[in-house]
């Protein structure tokens, strides 16, 4: 089971575009993940070796596989499909998400699905997270998640605005809708939260989150996503500020490729690994192991 009880956010620094990012809070648990963070940039000299002659992606991490774009964002959105984690040995996590920032920065507002196995059981549950706070899991009782189950979710800046004090500074910031829901059983959670991160990046990601200070060990996952959909689909971006009453409305993602398409390194092995894009340039495919998946047909 998840412990309740969780020590205080460790300091790490990861490793972006072969620089040192600032200190990214991680918070630690004793028996799940508790933590994201951006992506650990993997060497890309290392996608040389035999083992990764398979991957052409433009970037590597060994937490973050999917797609990350690089531009100014006010907001994305998406669809997945909740996967399905097989039993091992010892513990093994994973988390689907969508973001704004942590591709190029240390900021990063997130919400997605975590699939984890443990204690001898597949654990599924929604969260959502700012960081560098800890984040913030939806009770199973109130917001169940399954294997399978169709997600829908967004992230959006609006005009409304809220004074946030630390210390002695004060700074007004701009407030976030925040909006996941699970499709296929019928409830939806939305939470409006203050953030001022730079909005520079765009990401709709599979991760090995963070577990006691450190990337975790990628459960082997499938997804078994409907007829002409991807694994991720609908990706969306948002550009403006929504105004006051009005209604978030997002635009096709664009997704490239050769641009944007990352997949994920542990050990000098690759284990998740993102497919081409539809001809709408707003779905994919991902998949555990160096095999690049075909494209959603949809």
């Amino acid at each position: 089971m998840r412990l309740s009880i969780r020590t205080a956010a460790l300091a790490c620094c990861v490793l972006i575009g072969g620089g040192l990012a600032a200190p990214v809070a991680a918070t630690v648990a004793q028996s799940a993940p508790a933590g994201h963070a951006a992506p650990v940039i993997v060497n890309r000299a290392l996608l040389t070796g035999p083992k990764l002659a398979s991957v052409n992606t433009s970037w590597s991490a060994s937490d973050w596989s999917g797609y990350a774009e690089s531009g100014t964002y006010s907001g994305v959105s998406s669809t997945w499909t909740v996967p399905t984690v097989a039993a091992s040995a010892s513990p093994t996590y994973s988390s689907t998400w969508i973001g704004v920032d942590g591709f190029t920065n240390s900021r990063l507002i997130q919400v997605g699905t975590e699939q984890d196995y443990y204690g001898g059981t597949a654990h599924y549950n929604a969260w959502w997270e700012i960081l560098p706070a800890p984040e913030s899991v939806l009770t199973t009782v109130t917001y169940p998640v399954s294997p399978g189950n169709r997600m829908k979710a967004s992230i959006y800046e609006n005009a409304a605005t809220t004074t946030v004090t630390s210390g002695t500074t004060s700074t007004v910031e701009h407030l976030w809708d925040i909006v996941i829901t699970d499709v296929t059983k019928g409830w939806t959670f939305t939470t409006v939260q203050a953030y001022n991160g730079p909005g520079t990046s765009a990401e709709w990601i599979h991760e090995a989150p963070l577990v006691n200070g450190a990337v975790s060990t990628l459960a082997r996952y499938t997804v078994a996503a409907p007829t002409a959909t991807g694994d991720f689909d609908n990706a969306g971006v948002r550009h403006g500020i929504l105004a006051t009453g009005g209604s978030a409305v997002f635009g096709g993602a664009g997704l490239n490729y050769g641009l944007d398409a990352g997949a994920m390194v542990q050990k000098n092995v690759v284990v998740s690994t993102p497919s081409g894009v539809d001809a709408a340039l707003t779905a994919f495919n991902v998949a555990y192991g160096a095999a690049m998946p075909a494209k959603p047909v949809g």
